[in-house]
């Protein structure tokens, strides 16, 4: 039987935490995506991080012969709005547990009429107009500046592209590309906000993923989002405004689809384990010197820097 303690012991110690025959892929689920199928061997984790406890308990199971991490971003019972979720917990939970390819599954509202309810976007930009999130792990006696060029690591992109492309059909499209506008939420935005992220040449509207994308760099994860348009927003005065309800709907509409999603995706990771630049993120964006950097703080952030610093 597989116990928690066994997870334990081969979670992303530094002695195998850049093995990548060893590591995992993390899934975190937003709103309507609360657990994985098909999971085997499950063992659910409750962790303390240095930044306190994540939203909620991770799930370590096997899918095609890699281990999975998944984990509900709003907590099970959906609890937490976007604002008060712990990213900086969540993220270093995931690094912890040895995850080196993170996937993001997003409701989005659509800012473009091409993009319809329902379909799927894998962006590859972001505009941040959030302005209470936790930005970086980097604060409190040490600096680092990683390049946010492209937020998206393009080869875990591609292989969630090239998956969800086999598994279309003709009420379902996806766009590749595109620029997602990061609000602050939990309210949705006014018509006057909408019209002005469309004329920024915006393609989405949510309300996470910037946060999760800039410390998952940060934390040398590759990251990725499978974002999935539940609405038009409000620009688009010929459909109803956006509410939880239709919110709701299309969400369970693709809820089947993208779990079939994750599961391919899965088993093509297994198979490629692939090297992404964000796996050495960090490797010329630390500025201050170790023997600077507060023992508290080097404390917290050396599960990321040992190999630049040791």
């Amino acid at each position: 039987m597989i116990t928690e303690h066994d997870f334990l012991n081969i979670s992303g110690t530094q002695s195998d935490a850049y093995d990548f025959k060893q590591a995992r892929l993390g899934i975190i689920g937003g709103s309507g995506l609360y657990r994985i199928e098909n999971l085997k061997d499950i063992v659910e984790l409750s962790l303390d991080t240095p930044y306190g406890k994540p939203s909620n308990k991770l799930l370590i199971g096997n899918l095609f012969g890699i281990e999975i991490v998944f984990l509900a971003r709003h907590g099970e019972k959906h609890t937490l709005n976007p604002s008060e979720i712990p990213y900086k917990a969540n993220i270093w939970a995931m690094r912890s547990l040895n995850v080196r390819w993170l996937i993001s599954a997003s409701a989005v509202g659509s800012l473009k009429e091409n993009i319809k309810p329902c379909d799927i976007v894998i962006p590859d930009q972001f505009i941040d107009r959030t302005h209470q999130r936790p930005l970086t792990f980097f604060n409190n006696g040490v600096v680092a500046h990683i390049s946010m060029a492209n937020p998206f690591c393009d080869i875990l992109s591609q292989i969630l592209s090239k998956e969800i492309e086999k598994l279309l059909t003709k009420d379902k499209k996806m766009h590749i590309g595109g620029t997602y506008l990061a609000m602050e939420g939990p309210a949705f935005s006014t018509r006057a906000e909408s019209n002005l992220y469309r004329d920024w040449g915006c393609s989405i509207i949510g309300m996470t993923n910037h946060t999760e994308a800039r410390l998952a760099k940060e934390a040398e994860i590759a990251y990725s989002s499978l974002s999935m348009v539940t609405d038009y927003d409000c620009w688009n005065q010929n459909c109803e405004n956006v509410s939880v309800e239709m919110v709701i709907e299309n969400l369970q509409e693709n809820a089947n689809f993208a779990k079939s999603i994750i599961s391919a995706v899965a088993k093509r990771v297994s198979s490629l384990r692939p090297p992404s630049s964000f796996h050495s993120a960090l490797k010329d964006a630390l500025v201050t010197p170790e023997e600077h950097v507060p023992e508290k703080t080097k404390s917290k952030i050396k599960l990321f820097t040992d190999k630049y610093w040791l």
